[in-house]
C-alpha cells in the first residue's frame, strides 16, 4: 500500500504478528515511529533503512503498556515521506476461565445408586485437577491462561448471588496447585457433609458479576465454565430457574463473556433420571452452541471425556485477536484507515472487514464504536491455525481503506 499524499506528510504503521504455532503462538507486533534520516526518500528506502539499522532508534508503546526498542524510519526532503516501522513488544490478550463447580450431594453422596462418588465425583475431580495443574508444552502454548473456581452450593445463603461474587480460588495463572488444595478442602469427609441443592441461577449470576468486576482492571478474553450434574433445585423459584439461567447466559454473552457447560450425567442405572439435557439451553444462550454432556459409569472413560471437554473449551477460548497499539505520533486512531492481510508461505492475502464475520476471509473490531482490538473471524482464525508459520500484517494508512 502506498503511503504518500500529494504535498502532505503521511504515516504508515505495519503491525506484524508472528504465528509460529498458529493462533496459539507468541506474537511480535510492529508499530511505527517517525524519526529523520536524510538518506531515504521512498517507502522502499525506509524499509532498507530499518533493516540496516540506520537512523535513530525509537520506542513504541502498545495500549497494554508494553514497550520495546526497535528500528527507525527514514524521511526524505520536500514532500516525499517514507514509511516508518519500529518494533513494539505486545502479546495476545490472556484468557480467563471462571469455573462454577457443582459440589452438591448428587455428585457423590451415595443416597441413590446413581449418586455414586466413585462414578461421578472422583473421575470428574481427577480430570479437573489435571487441567488446573498440567504444564503445557512450549510448542502448544498460547496466550497466558488464568482461571478461578467457585463452588456451589455455598455453605450459607446458597440461593443468594452475593454468595458467589468472590470465588473460592481467585483468578490464578495456570498451572497451579491452589485448585487441588481447594477441591480437597471442599470434598466431604462423610455422607452427612455433602451440601444440598443446586442453586445454578445464583452461582451463574454471582460468577458473571465477579467476572465483569474483575475484567474492568484486567483486559482479556473471558468465559464462564459451568460444571454441574443436574437441574437447578433447592431454591424458591426452582420451576423458573432454568429460564432465568438462560437469561443470565444471554446477558453475559452480550457483555462479551461466553458460557460453556459441562453436564455430568447420571450413570445408566435403572431409575436414574435424566438431569442434564436442559443444560444445552444455557450453552446455546451463552454462545457456545451446545453443552458437553459427560457419561458416567466407567470412571476411566468419564475422566477421558471430561479431559476432551476441557481441551475443547480451552481451544475455543483462544481467539485470534490483537490489541490496537497507540499511535506512535500521538494522532487519534482512525478506524477507517486499516488494511489487514495474512502472509503464508510467501503469499499475501488481503482480508476484508466483516463486522458480522460472514466472509471466508474476514476480520472485525471488538467494538465497532470504540475499537480496542483487531479480531480475526472464526473461519480465518481456523485457517491460520491449520497452517503454522503465518504472519498477520496490519497497515494503519494515510488513506481510507476500510469500508464500514
Amino acid at each position: 500500500m502506498k503511503c504518500m499524499e500529494r504535498g502532505r506528510a503521511a504515516t504508515i504503521v505495519k503491525l506484524a504478528w508472528l504465528l509460529a504455532a498458529g493462533c496459539g503462538a507468541s506474537e511480535e507486533v510492529r508499530a511505527p515511529s517517525l524519526s529523520r534520516d536524510a538518506g531515504a526518500t521512498s517507502e522502499s528506502d525506509a524499509g532498507r533503512a530499518t533493516e540496516s539499522g540506520a537512523g535513530n532508534p525509537s520506542t513504541g508503546s502498545g495500549r497494554d503498556g508494553s514497550t520495546a526498542m526497535g528500528g527507525s524510519t527514514a524521511v526524505g526532503s520536500g514532500s516525499d515521506v517514507g514509511c516508518a516501522q519500529v518494533s513494539v513488544g505486545t502479546e495476545r490478550l490472556p484468557v480467563h476461565l471462571a469455573f462454577a463447580f457443582d459440589v452438591s450431594g448428587s455428585m457423590g453422596k451415595g443416597d441413590e445408586k446413581w449418586h455414586d462418588k466413585a462414578l461421578k465425583w472422583d473421575p470428574v475431580v481427577r480430570a479437573t485437577r489435571a487441567f488446573f495443574e498440567a504444564e503445557v508444552a512450549p510448542d502448544q502454548a498460547g496466550p497466558s491462561l488464568t482461571a478461578s473456581l467457585t463452588f456451589f452450593p455455598a455453605d450459607d445463603d446458597k440461593c443468594n448471588a452475593q454468595s458467589y461474587r468472590e470465588p473460592d480460588v481467585a483468578m490464578t495463572a495456570l498451572p497451579s496447585a491452589d485448585f487441588a488444595d481447594a477441591i480437597a478442602a471442599v470434598e466431604p469427609d462423610s455422607e452427612d457433609d455433602w451440601r444440598g441443592g443446586t442453586p445454578t441461577l445464583a452461582a451463574v449470576r454471582g460468577t458473571r458479576s465477579f467476572v465483569e468486576t474483575y475484567r474492568a482492571a484486567h483486559p482479556g478474553r473471558y468465559a464462564i465454565v459451568l460444571v454441574s450434574d443436574g437441574y437447578p433445585q433447592g431454591c424458591d423459584d426452582d420451576d423458573d430457574q432454568i429460564d432465568a439461567v438462560v437469561r443470565e447466559a444471554e446477558l453475559a454473552r452480550a457483555a462479551g463473556i461466553s458460557t460453556y457447560v459441562i453436564g455430568v450425567a447420571n450413570p445408566k442405572i435403572d431409575g436414574a433420571p435424566d438431569t442434564v439435557s436442559n443444560l444445552g439451553q444455557i450453552a446455546a444462550a451463552g454462545g457456545t452452541e451446545q453443552a458437553y454432556l459427560i457419561d458416567t459409569g466407567d470412571p476411566t472413560a468419564t475422566s477421558r471425556a471430561f479431559d476432551r471437554a476441557i481441551a475443547a473449551i480451552r481451544s475455543a477460548t483462544f481467539s485470534c485477536s490483537l490489541q490496537i497499539p497507540e499511535s506512535p505520533d500521538q494522532r487519534p486512531f482512525d478506524k477507517r484507515k486499516v488494511a489487514v492481510r495474512v502472509v503464508r508461505q510467501g503469499r499475501a492475502e488481503a482480508l476484508r472487514y466483516d463486522a458480522t464475520c460472514q466472509l471466508a476471509s474476514g476480520w472485525r473490531y471488538d467494538d465497532e464504536g470504540a475499537p480496542n482490538e483487531i479480531v480475526l473471524c472464526p473461519a480465518t482464525c481456523a485457517a491460520i491455525e491449520a497452517e503454522p508459520g503465518g504472519r498477520l500484517e496490519l497497515d494503519f494508512a494515510c488513506e481510507d481503506v476500510l469500508y464500514l
